[in-house]
């Protein structure tokens, strides 16, 4: 995929136009290039978000997974939630890993653009005009990596994911059928998880 579609994929993915959106995709794509990693197809790489829950971060986040082919349909990409514009990808096959995070100086000075500055006003992403938006963006998506983007060695990462279930049990209490790995038992009864957290 070209860069032009991945880009307009991402966008129609995440919902409207913003600079962290394709800093994520971006960083994305280099740590797949310093990695030796295409995009998933399955659980072939791994994302270890650092990303909280603000708003930068989860557009920033999108731009991963897009890039990446990670998701948590395919639950291979987990969070932290420590509030960090960083993340680790792990190539599972061969356990090894690259960290990606935003150089600080210039995470730092996208926070006082004048995007940033109507988003504190209280302007929805959609709504920031055209003459604000499209100069950041511009910039964003024209900028060296090494500008934006610390990018470390590559560095073992052993990898032992789980094996997948397929087998089914019905819960003893409300009966939905829940993959049987995630059964608790009670008084010799399946459980699902949310049924045992009542009882």
């Amino acid at each position: 995929m070209q860069f032009e579609e991945l880009f307009d994929m991402a966008v129609r993915f995440h919902g409207h136009r913003c600079p962290a959106m394709p800093l994520g995709l971006r960083a994305g794509l280099a740590a797949m290039e310093k990695l030796g990693a295409e995009r998933a197809q399955d659980k072939e790489t791994h994302v270890i978000s650092e990303t909280g829950k603000g708003h930068a971060a989860g557009c920033f986040l999108d731009g991963i997974m897009a890039a990446t082919g990670c998701t948590y349909g395919k639950a291979n990409i987990e969070k932290k939630y420590w509030n960090k514009m960083a993340f680790t990808l792990v190539d599972t096959k061969r356990g090894k890993a690259v960290r990606v995070s935003l150089k600080p100086e210039f995470f730092e000075g996208a926070l006082r653009s004048p995007f940033v500055q109507q988003r504190r006003r209280g302007v929805p992403p959609q709504d920031v005009p055209a003459e604000v938006l499209d100069p950041l963006l511009e910039r964003v998506l024209s900028l060296p990596p090494d500008r934006f983007l610390d990018v470390s060695e590559v560095f073992d990462h052993p990898w032992h994911g789980g094996t997948a279930c397929f087998d089914t049990v019905r819960c003893a209490v409300c009966g939905e059928a829940v993959f049987t790995n995630a059964v608790e038992g009670r008084d010799g009864e399946p459980l699902c998880k949310g049924c045992a957290g009542t009882r």
